[in-house]
């Protein structure tokens, strides 16, 4: 959707579960010396400035990242804390002005020889991120359409090691059937493929069903089974409506991701929640 612009929604709460996901998983990914891709199909604008008239018309980095930003990092489990020190990282170390999107916590975390796909379809979004990224080595900045391009980016050329993450706004309906798809197409291509989905907690019918569809195509399909973490953090507006939680589902998630999780996500109720009953869903299963 090309009026969808997430400088709106940079650094919530949403954000800050995707982006620990992600961190961890490309730390895992490069702890072998075999280079592998990373593909994010809707790579955005690669980063945000939290003092723009869009991040500020709802201000909604106030419950997310600046909610960690002042902690001590001491006091917050290791991959938490990795996860601020990266943003402090881009922000050159100092206040918080700018959030990093996920091409921006894989430039700090991609080595040369990892190769980085990015795809975005909104123009101006593009064209930052092409100024940001597009030189980068092993990089291309595509304006394109990343459900479209999985065919043609996997499984790799060389290694065949690789990371698939999908963010779509979700604002249109048939994003639901897509991501199901991309999954799908993904697996079949490239059956030990990390495919990481985020998505929005609603309570539409689609948004509740997604998990159980994901689940089942993984079933299928994943050769190392599947994890999904799903942090619900405020309660729907009076008319029952409003993004209340966000999920991440992974397919041949790292074996040590469920512990690593299991360590954070109370800690994430406890600094990101709105309300009382806030709370979390950390489920697996094993190939």
């Amino acid at each position: 959707m090309l009026a969808y612009r997430h400088a709106f929604h940079a650094g919530n709460h949403a954000d800050v579960l995707k982006h620990v996901v992600l961190i961890q998983v490309l730390r895992y990914m490069a702890q072998k010396d075999k280079p592998f891709t990373l593909i994010d199909t809707h790579a955005g604008a690669g980063g945000y400035s939290l003092e723009s008239r869009y991040a500020n018309k709802r201000a909604e980095y106030a419950n997310g990242i600046a909610r960690l930003w002042e902690a001590d990092a001491a006091a917050l489990p290791p991959a938490l804390a990795d996860y601020v020190s990266l943003v402090r990282a881009f922000n050159g170390g100092g206040n918080l002005e700018q959030y990093p999107g996920s091409p921006g916590f894989a430039n700090l975390l991609l080595r040369p020889q990892d190769r980085l796909r990015l795809f975005e379809l909104h123009p101006t979004d593009h064209r930052i991120l092409d100024a940001f990224l597009g030189a980068r080595p092993n990089t291309q900045a595509t304006m394109g359409d990343g459900f479209a391009a999985i065919r043609s980016e996997l499984p790799p050329p060389g290694s065949r090691r690789a990371v698939l993450l999908v963010d779509p706004s979700y604002e249109i309906k048939s994003d639901y059937a897509k991501v199901v798809g991309a999954l799908r197409e993904a697996l079949t291509r490239m059956a030990d493929c990390v495919v990481m989905i985020w998505y929005p907690q609603l309570t539409t019918v689609d948004s509740v069903q997604l998990p159980h569809r994901l689940q089942s195509a993984a079933d299928a399909l994943a050769r190392k089974g599947w994890l999904h973490a799903r942090l619900t953090v405020q309660q729907p507006d009076a008319r029952g409506f409003g993004l209340i939680g966000s999920g991440v589902f992974i397919a041949n998630p790292p074996h040590v991701l469920h512990a690593e999780l299991g360590a954070l996500m109370q800690p994430l109720v406890d600094r990101l929640g709105q309300y009382d009953a806030a709370h979390y869903l950390l489920e697996q299963r094993a190939a």
